[in-house]
């Protein structure tokens, strides 16, 4: 979609997962109240993600239990929240350019919605009415943007007020909640986006917020080249390889013991790292490996990484699992650098990966399974794997590339 130029128009932010980093405030301030409090936090943000809560019953929980916590201590905590890379800048290129910025949150307190409004030269600013008796939290929400269809109407209303019509619009978001305002007319665009949006977006943006500069203006997007971080990180998963084939030295057990005592540090690791510090090796790892957005939050690639290749372990006989990782570990990494590389135009059914990609990978993923299995296994295995990797899907393609390829190789072999 092409927006005509010399006129004004509106781009909508929803702030967390865009703006900043997402679910940081509701952790930050659980943490404050001690750890029972924050597992209760995280066990309800899960169910929230899994679908099993509404956005509404959610929040209302969470803040019931961060209830008593000061106005002023809260202010505190979202001042310690980074802004995401580049955010301020996009914000302050769209307002050289003539547009109205909008920003929306279902996560944040109004006030802090104002604030960072203030801060950013945004237009207008919409999020949860908070209750407050004494400067503290008394527990009870209210307002548009916790209701089902609420952010539908705080764009009605802000359309109203600026006399546009949906077309005029851009909104950039990134998780379900943000689906009723995905109108056909306007331009829809998923930064980072989860399965829903990734559906229904117009263009989708990994990585930097720079790119729906030129989404807005309607010129090409630059292509960008792997970074140091992207090239380290896709080595670190290419690195998968070799699992089994160790494997086949200290057996499945000892694997699966070092897969979880890796995962469990790991785990640990990130905690200290949001915190401001940094466990020596592991931290510097993930310095150095994580992408520019990822080092704003919690990066939960490895984990899912590690969970892919343990459950393709416990679930099929060795030499399936053997090629099903093989495969998945050089088939995606290689898929992921020759993509970024040569990337000329987006898939039309997964508007994140290229045919480019998907092609090298195919050729990586079936040297790989060659090392395990016959060559027409291999093939199938490989061809499995990126027709997986190039499908969007609610499920991490950490878990679902290995584990649809051992089940693709075990039923071939059964047979």
């Amino acid at each position: 979609m092409h927006l005509p130029k010399n006129k004004p128009r509106l781009v909508i932010f929803d702030v967390e997962g865009v703006l900043i980093p997402k679910y940081r405030f509701i952790f930050n301030a659980a943490k404050c109240l001690g750890a029972s409090q924050l597992l209760k936090v995280l066990f309800i943000g899960v169910l929230y993600e899994i679908g099993i809560a509404t956005l509404k019953s959610t929040l209302q929980r969470i803040f019931h239990i961060i209830r008593g916590l000061k106005v002023e201590v809260l202010a505190e905590i979202f001042d310690e929240i980074p802004l995401k890379p580049r955010a301020a800048h996009v914000i302050a290129q769209l307002k050289m350019r003539g547009f109205k910025i909008a920003l929306i949150s279902s996560g944040l307190p109004m006030f802090l919605v104002e604030k960072l409004a203030g801060d950013l030269g945004a237009d207008y600013a919409f999020g949860i009415e908070v209750g407050v008796n004494d400067g503290k939290l008394t527990g009870e929400i209210y307002g548009d943007v916790i209701e089902a269809d609420g952010k539908r109407k705080v764009l009605s209303q802000i359309l109203v007020a600026e006399a546009l019509s949906p077309k005029d619009c851009v909104v950039i978001a990134d998780d379900r909640n943000n689906l009723p305002m995905f109108l056909p007319e306007m331009l829809k665009i998923g930064y980072n986006p989860d399965f829903p949006l990734r559906l229904r977006a117009d263009e989708v943006v990994n990585g930097s917020l720079t790119s729906v500069l030129s989404i807005i203006e309607g010129r090409p997007r630059p292509r960008a080249s792997p970074s140091k971080n992207d090239i380290l990180r896709e080595t670190i998963h290419a690195c998968g390889f070799f699992v089994p084939l160790l494997t086949g030295l200290i057996g499945v057990f000892s694997m699966i013991l070092l897969i979880c005592t890796v995962s469990a540090f790991y785990l640990f690791s990130e905690f200290v790292r949001l915190n401001g510090k940094s466990l020596p090796i592991v931290g510097a790892i993930t310095q150095n490996a994580a992408s520019e957005v990822e080092l704003h939050e919690f990066a939960a690639a490895p984990l899912y990484f590690a969970m892919g290749i343990l459950l393709t372990l416990l679930l099929f006989p060795l030499q399936v699992s053997s090629a099903a990782i093989a495969i998945f570990a050089l088939g995606d990494s290689t898929a992921s650098l020759f993509g970024s590389f040569l990337a000329k135009k987006p898939l039309a059914y997964n508007k994140s990966k290229t045919l480019e990609g998907s092609l090298f990978g195919l050729f990586f993923a079936f040297l790989a399974g060659c090392v395990f299995v016959t060559p027409l296994l291999a093939f199938v295995g490989a061809f499995v794997a990126m027709a997986v990797e190039s499908l969007p899907s609610p499920v991490n393609d950490n878990i679902s590339i290995p584990l649809y390829t051992g089940l693709v190789l075990m039923l071939i072999a059964s047979i």
